[in-house]
């Protein structure tokens, strides 16, 4: 894919969340492989470019906890979804080695066998080589969305943005599916988002983007080139969520602290020559 942008990148570490519903394509249900392999090539093509790129894939194609059955208990359900994003970060992860990415995967919890477990350093570091990584089993707790499991992730790496990525053109004055004449808003503060209750993310997650100072940029992935445009700070894509109102959406925050760039230890280095291959 060609370059977009020969400008200087606006964001240099991102955050992409990509619900489990956007893989499953016309299907209704598992993953389509072209939508895998059409969000596998814009998010190679965007590393490519320089973009170091995490990513935390929800489970919703293969099974939502919300929507237990009697008998089956929240915390289970939540367990059921965290293993569901897993079985979507896997098959991620190998549509973007097949187009040459090298690619890890980290979990929550612990299946070392398949994953490498969560190390927010470790994670760091996969970046900094210009490696994707990808977050699967959510936080690792239940009762909590893989929109909070991004954002956390999100402020642990210092990503300098976190993009949501959903089947609309961004976020509306209301349902834009049962109201053809909603409005799209481009640029919103967090402020507007949390008191005008705009179901961007649950409000967890939209508080830790605030805090943490990350703007939030919700687009519609469906569109090809539509992630490579908004990763590389396309304007024009979605709505931007930011501290103030008008905002374009660009992170005010510093570069990461220095501590993550610092050497490893013995003990880390070991493990990296064991996991680097």
């Amino acid at each position: 894919m060609d370059r977009v942008f020969e400008t200087k990148l606006k964001y240099s570490r991102v955050m992409l969340k990509v619900s489990g519903e956007a893989l499953e394509g016309a299907q209704g249900f598992g993953i389509d492989p072209t939508v895998l392999q059409s969000i596998a090539s814009e998010v190679a093509a965007a590393a490519s470019e320089g973009v170091q790129i995490a990513i935390v894939v929800g489970g919703g194609n293969f099974f939502r906890g919300v929507d237990r059955w009697a008998g089956l208990d929240r915390a289970s359900a939540d367990y059921v979804g965290m293993l569901a994003t897993v079985m979507n970060a896997i098959c991620l992860q190998s549509a973007l080695e097949a187009l040459g990415v090298q690619t890890r995967v980290q979990t929550a919890i612990e299946m070392q066998e398949i994953a490498e477990p969560y190390i927010r350093r470790r994670a760091i570091r996969h970046l900094e080589h210009g490696r994707v990584v990808i977050f699967g089993a959510g936080t690792g707790n239940p009762f909590f969305t893989t929109d909070t499991a991004a954002a956390l992730r999100a402020a642990e790496i210092n990503a300098d943005a976190f993009f949501k990525a959903t089947k609309v053109d961004g976020v509306y004055d209301c349902d834009p599916v049962k109201n053809p004449g909603a409005v799209l808003h481009r640029h919103l503060s967090f402020r507007d988002v949390l008191e005008r209750e705009l179901h961007v993310m649950d409000e967890t997650a939209i508080t830790l983007c605030k805090e943490n100072e990350i703007p939030v940029i919700v687009f519609n992935q469906t569109k090809p080139g539509n992630v490579l445009r908004a990763i590389l700070g396309d304007q024009d894509v979605g709505t931007s969520i930011s501290g103030s109102n008008g905002s374009n959406g660009s992170s005010s925050k510093q570069a990461a602290p220095e501590a993550a760039a610092e050497a490893e230890n013995e003990s880390e280095a070991e493990w990296e020559a064991e996991w680097s291959a």
